[in-house]
């Protein structure tokens, strides 16, 4: 433990706060350092640099939003666990904007590979399983609701429906609605007859 008791969790999870405050792309290891007032030499004995202080949050982060969607899937299947894991991801967004924003962090590899997102893809093929779906169709539906939740959030905090009616709580309801036949009713390769 060095100087204001900082560690590098500490360091990590006030970065966390600060992205959720300021935005994650305004996270800094001196943004940190002003936070705690310290030098910001003092923080290098903790973190390599912004960008390590930015993987760590991103980490933290998948990590959050994989044990509420492994808590939020437990005991459901079918469409109640497609709109619980949804409203995960929605709800974590508007609760920490920059935490969500550091998730999409590309990582590299080997960190992706040790990292919870390995997680989020096994919870969704878990929920998946409720459809009956057989590869590769389930990494197709994978790919497909990752697309859709985080398009849709990401319009959503943008303001990209705040100018138009109907409001985007049933939107977002209309959306999961039709997921839930879309993937009931998951179309053969090929088939036009939809």
């Amino acid at each position: 433990m060095g100087r204001a008791g900082l560690t590098t969790e500490r360091l990590t999870l006030a970065g966390a706060e600060l992205a959720d405050e300021v935005g994650f792309d305004q996270v800094t290891v001196s943004a940190v350092a002003r936070r705690f007032d310290v030098k910001v030499a003092s923080l290098y004995s903790h973190l390599k640099s912004s960008q390590d202080l930015k993987t760590r949050i991103a980490l933290l982060a998948l990590e959050e939003l994989a044990d509420r969607a492994a808590d939020a899937l437990a005991g459901r299947a079918g469409k109640g666990a497609l709109t619980a894991l949804a409203d995960v991801y929605r709800d974590y967004a508007r609760e920490h904007p920059g935490r969500y924003a550091a998730a999409q962090l590309r990582l590299d590899p080997q960190t992706a590979a040790a990292s919870a997102g390995g997680r989020h893809a096994q919870l969704t093929r878990a929920l998946l399983r409720g459809y009956d779906l057989s590869e590769p169709d389930q990494t197709h539906a994978v790919r497909l609701l990752g697309s859709v939740f985080h398009g849709y959030v990401s319009l959503e905090m943008g303001g990209g429906f705040s100018h138009s009616a109907p409001d985007t709580q049933e939107t977002w309801s209309r959306v999961l609605d039709a997921l839930d036949v879309l993937l009931r009713n998951w179309p053969a390769p090929g088939d036009t007859t939809r």
